[in-house]
Parts: C-alpha cells; sequence; structure tokens
C-alpha cells in the first residue's frame, strides 16, 4: 500500500536533503586554499628582499562563506607592503565576485651593522668601531645599514651607545672637499694627464660635483675624491 501524497513527499524531501547540502557545500571555496594563493604570492613578492624570508599567513575565520573560485587573484592593498605585518587581498571575478583581505607576517632575517662600541658624535667610523649581527630586519628601524662599507669612512651624526644598529639617518659622510680648500685638478684620457691647482668654492662627499676656481679665474666642474681631489672629464 502506497502511503498518502503528502506523506511521499514529505519522505523524497528528507532523503534529498543529504544530497542537497553535500552540493551546496562543495561550491564553497576552501579557505585552506586562499592562505595558499597568499603565501605563494607574498613569497614571489619577496624574492628580493635582502635576507632569508619566513612568512607566517594568519588564519581566515572557518565562518566566512565565498563561493567557490577558480582562478583567486592575490594583491597588496594600496599601502600595505611585502614587509613585518601585512594584509594581503584576494579577489574573485567569476563566477560569482567577492575580495577578502588576510594578514600575514613577512620576517627576513638578515645581517645589519650595529656599534661595536659607544660612538660619540663627530667620530669617524673605522673598521673596529663596527660589527655585523643577524636578525628580523623587518622589526628595526627603516634605514639600517646592512653592510660595513656603508659604515666606514662616515662620520656619526649622534652619540650611539654599544649594540645600537646603525642607520642612514644618523652618519653622514665625509667631505671629500670642503669650500675654500686648495684641491688638485686632475684630468685623465689617453695619451695625456693634466693636473693643477685651485680653490673650492663648494663642499662636496666622495662623489658629488665639486667646483674650484683656478689661478686665472676660471670656475671648472669635476666629480670630488677623496684627498681633495677634482676629477674633471673633458
Amino acid at each position: 500500500m502506497n502511503p498518502p501524497l503528502p506523506l511521499r513527499f514529505a519522505l523524497l524531501a528528507a532523503l534529498a536533503l543529504p544530497a542537497g547540502i553535500s552540493h551546496a557545500q562543495a561550491q564553497r571555496q576552501d579557505t585552506a586554499a586562499l592562505r595558499q594563493v597568499v603565501e605563494q604570492f607574498l613569497r614571489v613578492q619577496a624574492s628580493g628582499l635582502p635576507g632569508d624570508v619566513n612568512i607566517q599567513v594568519g588564519q581566515i575565520d572557518a565562518r566566512t562563506n565565498l563561493a567557490a573560485c577558480a582562478a583567486p587573484e592575490a594583491f597588496l592593498p594600496k599601502g600595505s607592503r611585502v614587509w613585518g605585518k601585512t594584509t594581503v587581498g584576494v579577489r574573485c571575478t567569476t563566477p560569482s565576485p567577492w575580495t577578502i583581505y588576510v594578514g600575514a607576517t613577512v620576517q627576513v632575517i638578515g645581517e645589519y651593522v650595529v656599534a661595536a662600541a659607544p660612538l660619540a658624535q663627530g667620530q669617524t667610523i673605522g673598521p673596529n668601531d663596527v660589527v655585523r649581527i643577524k636578525g628580523d630586519l623587518t622589526a628595526l628601524p627603516n634605514g639600517v645599514i646592512t653592510h660595513t662599507s656603508q659604515a666606514v669612512g662616515r662620520t656619526v651624526t649622534v652619540s650611539l651607545t654599544t649594540g645600537i644598529p646603525l642607520r642612514n639617518d644618523t652618519l653622514r659622510a665625509q667631505q671629500a672637499v670642503q669650500q675654500g680648500q686648495t684641491v688638485r685638478l686632475v684630468s685623465n684620457g689617453p695619451g695625456f694627464s693634466i693636473s693643477a691647482e685651485a680653490k673650492a668654492l663648494n663642499n662636496a662627499t666622495e662623489g658629488q660635483v665639486a667646483q674650484a676656481r683656478t689661478a686665472s679665474g676660471q670656475v671648472i666642474s669635476g666629480v670630488a675624491r677623496a684627498g681633495g681631489v677634482v676629477e674633471v672629464t673633458y
């Protein structure tokens, strides 16, 4: 004997319910896959950073309910960067457009330069005054010096204690040429070499443009070199 018609509809609906739920779940986006997209994106973006890169991608709320996306695209929102604590956007354009933002941390473990002993304001740094140590560069202030060659020969603008990281804004290059100084103009080329004395008209560090006036009153421009030399190219 067949059950009454309303009962048959109820039984059919009950039997169809699990399959319907399973189909709906299969159409939702896997958040673990989105975290992989974010990590791969950050690894590509961080490939040129100066050190060993460690990436940690934050968890995505398990309650996030997104339509499945065949090709989710990661991007850096305005103001974000691949350095320290950051945020990465992930968007989908088809079949259903959506955008979410995922937190992440990018560590860059590398060497940087610190004071090996107290450095006084105005002191010129020598090779034994600094040392390189290893740490997370993203946890340090901007402009930290990573090579001793960037520090040796420069002058400290503020007093620094032992272990303090050296930054570009706490050092200045020594002047290769000082205004009023007697400098040597040199010019070399195929088959000739010229040298003459002149008075420097401006201060210039190594590699900067310096101007000098010769005894005859002629103003000549050249590139400042250490030791009061102005290199002139014709």
